[in-house]
């Protein structure tokens, strides 16, 4: 007890806090995604109620802010051979890139690029083994990607253009 007690006593000493909820500067927006892009998605997914529709519908009322997601890469290279030619390993890569807009047309945010990549080995003997880490890391890519534009999102204290 006293050794649990003095432990939170130094962690709150040093600035220790634990993540908190993110904040937002808008309590709507909406989300132009290009087509198919899984990022957009998970981040439509992640305000839930709080998207509103580009195309307002007669008396319903504008989003405060539009992501409009420019482009989402996945790519997929060899990067490695062994003397026969055979690929050993691949790199994965995800692209996004992403601009932060007022109804109005002016820019919170430039259109700036997000990117993540992972390096993974391949044996031609484990094959469906492989695809299915592939898709791990391409999935916990795009997790990562997320949260580092809701942290961008986030960094929005107020909804003037500058």
């Amino acid at each position: 007890m006293l050794l649990a007690s003095l432990t939170a006593a130094a962690l709150a000493g040093c600035g220790f806090k634990l993540r908190s909820s993110q904040t937002f500067a808008f309590q709507t927006l909406a989300v132009t995604p290009e087509k198919n892009g899984l990022v957009a998605a998970d981040l439509i997914r992640y305000f839930g109620a709080a998207i509103v529709p580009i195309v307002p519908v007669r008396g319903s009322t504008p989003p405060q802010v539009i992501v409009d997601i420019l482009q989402e890469v996945r790519e997929k290279s060899v990067v490695g051979v062994n003397a026969s030619g055979q690929v050993r390993e691949f790199q994965l890569k995800i692209r996004l890139q992403f601009r932060m807009r007022l109804p109005d047309g002016r820019e919170l945010i430039a259109p700036t690029e997000i990117a993540q990549q992972r390096d993974i080995s391949f044996n031609e003997s484990a094959v469906l083994a492989k695809e299915a880490e592939e898709v791990l890391l391409f999935r916990d890519m795009q997790s990562d990607i997320l949260q580092q534009l809701l942290r961008r999102l986030a960094a929005i204290k107020t909804l003037d253009a500058s």
